[in-house]
Parts: C-alpha cells; sequence; structure tokens
C-alpha cells in the first residue's frame, strides 16, 4: 500500500494536482459543481469511508492524520495511495481541522434508472428540490432506519453524496438505492405506470391526516416532501394523488423536513 508522508501543500516527487481533490472542502459552490462533474465525492471518517467500501465504492485516495494511519489500512485496497501529514498541512489543505481523522476520495458509482429503483419497491421517498443538505442526510438516515426502499431526488435537489450529506446520515446514504428523477412531466408517469401513488406531504384544505392515512395506506407508496420554506412546488402539487398533513399542536404548522420525513416513515412503515 503506497503510504505518502507529505509535509507542505507541494510536496515533491508527487504530481502536482495530487492532492488536489481535497482542497477547499468547505466552499460548497465551488465543491457542489466540482465534485460531480469529477465522478468524485469526499467521505469523511474511517466509519463511513469503511461503509463506502463495503458498498462496493471505489477509493481513489485518502487524507490522514498519522495517528489515524493504522485503522485506514486495514479498511482500504493495497492499491490506494495514503497521504498521512500533520494537522496544520491537512487543515490549510481542506480548510477544516480533521477531528474525524480521515477523507478518502470515492469515485461515485454510476446512478440506477428510476424504473430499476421502482420495480421491486413498495415505499419510496421522493426529496423535491431540498437544498440543505444536512436535511438532505438526516432524511437519508431516517430512510435506512424505518425501512423505506429508495430515494428519488428532483434534478435541483442537493447532492446526497455531498460531505456534510454522508456525514449526518451516518453514511447510509451509501447504502440506500438512490437516483436523480426527471422532471415532473416525465417523473409522475414513471411513478403511476409502477403502480405507485403518489402522496404529497403538505399544508392543504384537502388534505387527510397522516394517521389517517396510514390506516389503509395502498399498496405501493411513494411519499413526497419539499424544499425548506416554502414547501412543495405547485408542478409536484398537481401530479400528487393525495395530500397529507401532520396534525400538529400550539400553533404550530410543521415540521422541519428532516423530522417530517421520520414521522411519515414511520407512520406508514411496512
Amino acid at each position: 500500500m503506497p503510504v505518502i508522508h507529505i509535509t507542505d501543500l507541494h510536496p515533491e516527487g508527487l504530481p502536482e494536482d495530487a492532492l488536489a481533490d481535497y482542497h477547499g472542502l468547505t466552499d460548497v459552490a465551488l465543491r457542489r459543481v466540482s465534485e460531480p462533474a469529477g465522478g468524485l465525492y469526499i467521505a469523511e471518517s474511517s466509519k463511513v469511508i469503511e461503509r463506502a467500501i463495503a458498498a462496493g465504492h471505489r477509493a481513489r485516495s485518502v487524507l490522514v492524520e498519522e495517528k489515524w494511519l493504522a485503522g485506514i489500512r486495514s479498511i482500504v485496497p493495497d492499491d490506494v495511495p495514503i497521504y498521512v501529514g500533520p494537522s496544520d498541512v491537512l487543515e490549510s489543505l481542506t480548510g477544516f481541522n480533521l477531528h474525524r481523522g480521515a477523507l478518502a476520495s470515492m469515485h461515485r458509482p454510476a446512478l440506477p434508472s428510476v424504473s430499476s429503483l421502482l420495480q421491486d419497491a413498495r415505499r419510496v421517498v421522493i426529496l423535491e428540490d431540498i437544498v440543505d443538505h444536512t436535511n438532505v442526510g438526516a432524511i437519508f438516515r431516517s430512510v435506512a432506519g424505518l425501512g423505506a426502499d429508495a430515494v428519488l431526488i428532483t434534478p435541483r435537489c442537493a447532492d446526497p453524496l455531498y460531505r456534510r450529506s454522508v456525514r449526518v446520515s451516518m453514511g447510509t446514504v451509501l447504502q440506500v438505492p438512490w437516483t436523480r428523477l426527471p422532471e415532473w412531466n416525465e417523473a409522475a408517469p414513471l411513478l403511476h405506470d409502477a403502480g405507485f401513488e403518489i402522496a404529497a406531504l403538505a399544508l392543504s384544505d384537502d388534505a387527510v391526516t397522516l394517521d389517517e392515512y396510514a390506516a389503509a395506506p395502498p399498496a405501493r407508496v411513494a411519499i413526497l416532501f419539499g424544499t425548506e420554506g416554502d414547501g412543495l412546488s405547485r408542478q409536484a402539487l398537481s401530479v400528487a394523488d393525495t395530500v397529507v398533513t401532520i396534525p400538529m399542536l400550539h400553533g404550530v404548522d410543521s415540521l422541519n423536513v428532516a423530522s417530517a420525513s421520520a414521522v411519515a416513515l414511520w407512520a406508514l412503515r411496512v
């Protein structure tokens, strides 16, 4: 296994771009574009890296502090280069302190087709334009823990493989099947043709309560959650077969979308 010790940001004997995958990890706007374009994502912490590799994802390289090296060497394949350096050098490179010990630059797996995910599924979650990576990660964790079969995300939804999403999900985004939907004019027929009822979580005068809906749920249901603040788009609501609401008390009209997903998934568990 190639273990490469670095003492500065431009180590001698290495290609100029050897550490480029880890540069400026705190620049969300940059990483949102550069990581998918490069076919990569960043896994943070030994636990997440281990889950990524167990899921069949290929590591391109690893960045680690010396004290975490032994643990990482037992996880990654022998042909993956491991860059080892002092904390101040790694912080200068990435933009933050690696208190979780290690980062890995991972090759993104090819996304499956929508139809392949729907084929044997009974409960799926749809995320429409959710932009907060923390919420995306938390929803994936609820999906994994409460038993939905897959997650479908709209074209403008935040990247589930962004570092913060992966971390918040405790690596479950690497285990839960997911893919991106096309626009609603194509996505809705895909769901309906596969026998799914689309249940939109939203506030509406004609909504049924979650407990009423869960008392006799359809055999196959796609649970649809909208973006923070504005909720679901008019297009999403127009393709929904049912609008479902979680009854609230004390003048509170709704929950955070991640919390709402956990409540709905528990109620509709198979």
